[in-house]
C-alpha cells in the first residue's frame, strides 16, 4: 500500500520535465523554413518644381560691433531684395551666423597679431519658379551677397514617381522569387516580410567663389533645371510552397 501511495506522486513530480523534454525532442526535427530573401531596387525620375539656393554675406571690421553691425545691414538690403523679387518669407530661413576673431602670424616678431573680426551670416531661399533662377542669382550678387551656394533641384510633388517605383520594385521581386521556387521545384511562393527605404540622389550645388562675383554681376547665369531623381529600395522574404 505504501508503495503504491508513492509512485504517483514520484510521476507526478516528473511530468512537467517529460514534458518540456518532448517539446525540445520535437524541435530538433522541425524541417527548416524554405526562404528567399532580395532586394530590388527601382529608380525615378521626375521634373523639379522647387529650388534651393544659399546667400551669404562676409565681411571684416576692427571690432565685433562693427562687424556684426556692417554684415546685419548687408544682408538685410539681401533679404529685402529676395521678397522684391516675390520670394515669400516663409521661405527665407537663416542658416546660420558667425563671429570670429582674425589673426595673421608674423613671422618676424613669431606671435599671431589681431586683424580684426569676421562676421558672416547665410541665408537658405526657397522658390518655386524655376525660370527665374538665373534672375535671382543676379539679384543676389547686386545685392551684396559675397558668396553663394546652389542651386539645388528637388521635386516636393513626387508621390506618383514614387507610387509607380513602388509597384515595379514589387512586382520585380514577386517574379525573381517565383523563379527561383520553380528552380527548386516548388509551384507557389508566400511573402514573410517586406521592408522599405527611400533612395535620394542628393544635392549637387553649384558654388560661385567671391572672385567670381563681379564677372557673375554683369552677365545672366544661364540654368538648367533637368531632372531630379530618387529610387525605392525593398527588401522581402518569400516562403517556397507546393
Amino acid at each position: 500500500m505504501i508503495t503504491r501511495a508513492i509512485l504517483p506522486v514520484m510521476a507526478l513530480a516528473l511530468s512537467p520535465a517529460s514534458v518540456a523534454l518532448a517539446h525540445e525532442h520535437a524541435g530538433a526535427h522541425q524541417q527548416p523554413q524554405r526562404t528567399i530573401e532580395l532586394s530590388v531596387f527601382e529608380q525615378f525620375e521626375v521634373e523639379p518644381d522647387l529650388v534651393t539656393i544659399s546667400a551669404g554675406v562676409t565681411n571684416m571690421a576692427p571690432s565685433a560691433v562693427e562687424a556684426m553691425r556692417e554684415n546685419s545691414t548687408q544682408m538685410q538690403r539681401v533679404i529685402e531684395r529676395l521678397k522684391s523679387l516675390g520670394v515669400d518669407a516663409k521661405d527665407i530661413q537663416t542658416a546660420s551666423i558667425n563671429l570670429y576673431a582674425q589673426y595673421d602670424y608674423d613671422r618676424d616678431l613669431k606671435r599671431q597679431v589681431f586683424r580684426g573680426y569676421q562676421a558672416s551670416n547665410r541665408v537658405t531661399v526657397k522658390f518655386r519658379d524655376l525660370v527665374r533662377v538665373g534672375e535671382v542669382l543676379d539679384a543676389l550678387v547686386d545685392a551684396g551677397a559675397t558668396n553663394l551656394n546652389g542651386p539645388t533641384f528637388s521635386a516636393e510633388n513626387d508621390a506618383e514617381a514614387k507610387e509607380e517605383a513602388r509597384k515595379r520594385a514589387f512586382e520585380r521581386a514577386y517574379q525573381r522569387a517565383l523563379s527561383y521556387a520553380q528552380m527548386a521545384g516548388y509551384s507557389k511562393v508566400k511573402l514573410l516580410l517586406l521592408s522599405e527605404s527611400l533612395v535620394g540622389n542628393g544635392p549637387v550645388p553649384i558654388a560661385a567663389p567671391r572672385a567670381m562675383m563681379a564677372e557673375v554681376a554683369d552677365a545672366t547665369v544661364p540654368i538648367e533645371p533637368g531632372t531630379v531623381s530618387g529610387g525605392i529600395s525593398i527588401s522581402v522574404s518569400y516562403e517556397m510552397i507546393d
